[in-house]
């Protein structure tokens, strides 16, 4: 994220920021400003913690593309953000990272992980530590489905058929 804001300060791109609580937003906003001074922000609104209706989307949509935005980043947690990117992508029409809990670390409400740590793979181990009553699940159970789901598709035991529709995303989201 660090990087995207970099070259978007530079060469005069705005961001908006998507996600996470209005005080995290609020820190994280004045710690990009203070990294980069020339970083144009765009705009920033906190995620609404619940299932949002169709009109409430496209007023989301709306608010984006009238902020002049030339790149968006999520930061709903996973997989709550990467279902975000996919399902806006056409309406948006730019440029929408996910980019896990980098709105946290940037605003300063989580402790980065040691980069030692980061480079042996083991920040998802660093953030379970840090918050296990929220991330167990994910670790446990969803990358255990996930690596059982891929071990069988290399295997040649499973083929997923692509272009069967839309993912089921209120199920990843909610189920």
């Amino acid at each position: 994220m660090l990087g995207v804001c970099e070259r978007a300060a530079s060469e005069g791109l705005p961001i908006y920021l998507y996600g996470s609580t209005p005080v995290v937003l609020g820190r994280l906003v004045a710690a990009l400003r203070q990294r980069f001074p020339s970083l144009l922000v765009a705009g920033s609104e906190p995620s609404k913690f619940r299932r949002t209706s169709s009109d409430e989307k496209r007023e989301l949509v709306d608010r984006i593309r009238a902020s002049g935005a030339a790149i968006v980043f999520v930061g709903l947690g996973c997989p709550r953000q990467e279902v975000f990117a996919y399902e806006y992508r056409e309406a948006l029409g730019i440029p929408t990272l996910a980019v896990g809990a980098a709105f946290d670390y940037l605003a300063g409400v989580l402790r980065e992980p040691h980069p030692l740590v980061r480079r042996a793979g083991l920040e998802w181990l660093h953030r379970l530590i840090l918050e296990p009553r929220r991330l167990w699940k994910r670790y446990a159970v969803l990358n255990p489905r996930f690596l059982l789901g891929l071990g069988l598709q290399l295997a040649g035991l499973s083929r997923p058929q692509a272009g069967r529709g839309e993912p089921p995303v209120d199920e990843l989201l909610y189920g």
